[in-house]
């Protein structure tokens, strides 16, 4: 086993002696944690032991620690279940189970909202959120205002759908970016035994999980009797033990409870360890996943609905958004009503081979569910937000790095990739703006580094230049803003090592601005998150076109809105959706004339009978990775640009990218990419969005193209390389 270097915290906010969703997603993601080899695994229990239904996997493994604080006396005057505030206790203890973590995964609103107001679990918290509203209507101010103070100090969060990391990060813009896909994990079940078709004579169904008033259990024990009168003969097998008192429907605990010991035609097995209860899922025809149409927009996904599949028995459920995505439009098994139960399994086994390939399509669609899968999931997560530490025996000490600016927003995840390695010690001194900082700090930081990062060539540089000591390494890094600012002019070259240009075409124009020795020059690309920003798209994307940023005029708006017009004109499903500021949200473009007469004229052009009701103005902000799902096509239409980020981002979206030939792109971007004219630009979106299997084969060369030459990963090493280099 490879050394373990992370130490995880696991807490679900649930009972693990009562099987339901929040306590069989506690078992499963400390299962798939502890197959990752550079972890070790804690999990702190909410209640005392009772039963080892699901905990006996947990206890017998050999990289899982399970805590059991009122077995082991860990806190003074405990009760029947943790409290919010008493788990962050805990969490802030000196217990040393307890502490030292480097990373506590929670699962929980309530349990979030307290965690966050701990300042010394920042940035440590990786949150799983199910109980949250799901809707923007219900989502009201106090929630808003809490998942915002949650995002200040989570380190990230974790979605079980595509569909809820969207809203999450279109909602609350702060867990933008830092939103990870973790799906639902199900144990690998018994092999599949092959099974002939059932008959309407003979119908096997059944229901596992808990059994609550919107999860339509009650309805469920009348289905024997109300299929036997459509001339299905059907038996129904129920799992589960926790029946839920519901406030809103009196009598429901109890109506419940004699339903399963009284109904005809149905068995309750009771509640039964999670392996057992998918080999008694394998004997059974359809499994019930039906629900009340209020779970409609619900963007979870049932772990037993998955198991089902697993299971090769074919769910019976409702028709979502959600659903639709896993199971495709086409799945013949949707229902609204108790009524439709009897149509669809009368359509389905009207033909043997009709049920068999559904089933085979169920049992397809759990393969990538399996603990294998998440902890693969989880460890490529904790790998980019925690990387692997490097070590170099024998090393006499650390090179010490201290890295200097007053923004850091594009430095930050190179800045995480050096802190890990153990050969460097890393240090920051952050300025509180262009001009402000505190000298002596910044001259203390300097005095102990041998390298000195200045991120942006601005008065911070300036500033390392003049006080670089006589062995020390200086880096610069310039961007376009600096160079036309002309702060650069204030650097004392001969203080620098080395100069770092996002591109090739911006090395070259250092060079000539400021006459600097080419050999002091060198690229190092802007990095593009591809594995945040590689999701799912929506359907109709080829048809629709995405511009990032309209201001100021040198962005050229007016050739994407030309683009859009030759389009519409052959073809109406083309649109275009803009996320950016108004050109009016900044005084200092807006102010000036010939600015504003662009945008007028623009503007007139979005009223042309051509373009009119096509173009979507969506708010800027950080939530790219959501909003790019629904982009096929990402245009670049400048006249200038230092490297243009939002083409690579489309490309590591799966979208196409449409550039202009404006100067240098074709150092940054491949020859098949760029165009002179509108007119170039829309006969390639036009011979590129169709047949459907083409535009999928050229967006797939357009993402391995950005995978290839600015994937983060890689360019985070060059850094890396950089700071290490002794030459």
């Amino acid at each position: 086993m490879a050394d373990v270097d992370l130490k995880i915290l696991v807490y679900g906010d649930t009972n693990m002696n009562t099987i339901d969703g929040s306590s069989v997603w506690t078992q499963s993601v400390t299962l798939a944690l502890a197959a990752i080899e550079r972890a070790s695994v804690t999990l702190l229990l909410k209640a005392p032991i009772e039963n080892d239904r699901l905990t006996a996997p947990l206890v017998s493994h050999a990289n899982i620690d399970v805590v059991d604080a009122f077995g082991e006396d860990l806190y003074p005057d405990l009760r029947n279940t943790l409290s919010p505030h008493q788990v962050a206790q805990l969490m802030i203890g000196d217990n040393e189970r307890l502490s030292g973590f480097d990373v506590a995964l929670i699962r929980g609103y309530r349990l979030a909202i307290r965690l966050a107001k701990e300042p010394i679990l920042a940035r440590r918290l990786w949150i799983y959120l199910t109980d949250i509203p799901q809707t923007a209507a219900s989502l009201g101010p106090e929630s808003v205002a809490e998942l915002t103070r949650i995002a200040e100090v989570a380190e990230a969060f974790l979605c079980q759908t595509e569909e809820l990391r969207t809203f999450l990060e279109q909602t609350i813009p702060g867990t933008a970016g830092r939103c990870h896909l973790l799906a639902p994990i199900i144990p690998s079940p018994p092999s599949v035994r092959p099974k002939q078709a059932p008959t309407v004579d003979h119908v096997r169904l059944v229901y596992a999980g808990k059994f609550a008033w919107a999860w339509n259990t009650l309805d469920m024990t009348r289905l024997p009797q109300q299929l036997a009168v459509s001339g299905i003969d059907a038996e129904l097998t129920m799992i589960g033990h926790k029946i839920h008192n519901e406030p809103d429907h009196p009598g429901f605990h109890h109506a419940m409870r004699s339903a399963l010991d009284e109904s005809e035609g149905v068995a309750w097995l009771g509640g039964m360890p999670r392996l057992q209860a998918l080999a008694e899922l394998a004997n059974h025809d359809f499994g019930l996943s039906w629900r009340h149409h209020s779970l409609d927009t619900s963007l979870e996904l049932s772990t037993k609905l998955l198991e089902y599949c697993a299971a090769g028995v074919p769910p019976i459920l409702n028709r979502s958004l959600v659903h639709e995505q896993l199971f495709g439009f086409d799945y013949p098994l949707f229902v609204e009503t108790a009524e439709d139960i009897a149509k669809v399994i009368r359509t389905v086994l009207a033909r043997p081979e009709r049920y068999l390939n559904t089933q085979a399509r169920c049992v397809e669609i759990a393969e990538a569910f399996t603990v294998d899968s998440g902890s693969a999931a989880m460890a490529a997560v904790l790998d980019r937000l925690h990387p692997q530490p490097v070590s170099q025996p024998g090393l006499a000490r650390q090179r010490r790095v201290t890295v200097i600016s007053h923004d850091l927003k594009f430095f930050n995840r190179i800045l995480t990739r050096l802190q890990s390695d153990q050969r460097l010690s890393v240090a920051v001194d952050e300025w509180e703006a262009l001009h402000v900082h505190d000298e002596s700090r910044t001259l203390e930081l300097m005095d102990v580094a041998d390298v000195v990062i200045a991120e942006w060539c601005g008065p911070n540089a300036a500033f390392a230049s003049e006080y670089k000591q006589d062995g020390q390494k200086l880096i610069v890094r310039l961007h376009r803003f600096e160079l036309y600012s002309g702060y650069w002019r204030k650097v004392d070259i001969d203080a620098v090592d080395t100069v770092v240009a996002v591109s090739p075409y911006y090395e070259q124009l250092i060079l000539e601005h400021t006459g600097w020795p080419a050999e002091k020059v060198q690229v190092i690309p802007n990095f593009v998150d591809v594995a945040q920003l590689d999701r799912a798209k929506l359907p109709g994307s080829r048809f629709n076109l995405g511009f990032i940023g309209v201001a100021p005029a040198r962005k050229r708006f007016d050739l994407a809105l030309a683009v859009l017009r030759m389009l519409r004109q052959r073809d109406r499903r083309y649109s275009m959706f803009v996320k950016t500021k108004l050109p009016w949200d900044y005084p200092w473009i807006w102010e000036k004339s010939e600015e504003a007469s662009h945008y007028a004229a623009a503007f007139r052009t979005i009223a042309e009978p051509d373009v009119h009701g096509a173009v979507t103005f969506d708010v800027f902000g950080p939530d790219v990775g959501a909003w790019l799902r629904k982009i096929g096509f990402v245009l670049s239409t400048s006249d200038d640009e230092s490297f243009h980020l939002a083409p690579a981002e489309g490309m590591a979206s799966g979208a196409i990218p449409i550039v202009r030939d404006w100067p240098g792109a074709n150092t940054i971007y491949d020859d098949r990419w760029i165009v002179s004219t509108p007119e170039e630009m829309a006969a390639r979106i036009l011979e590129w969005s169709s047949p459907i299997d083409h535009f999928d084969a050229v967006r797939a060369d357009a993402q391995d193209e950005v995978r290839r030459r600015y994937d983060e990963p890689l360019v985070t090493e060059a850094w890396l390389d950089l700071v290490l280099d002794d030459s």
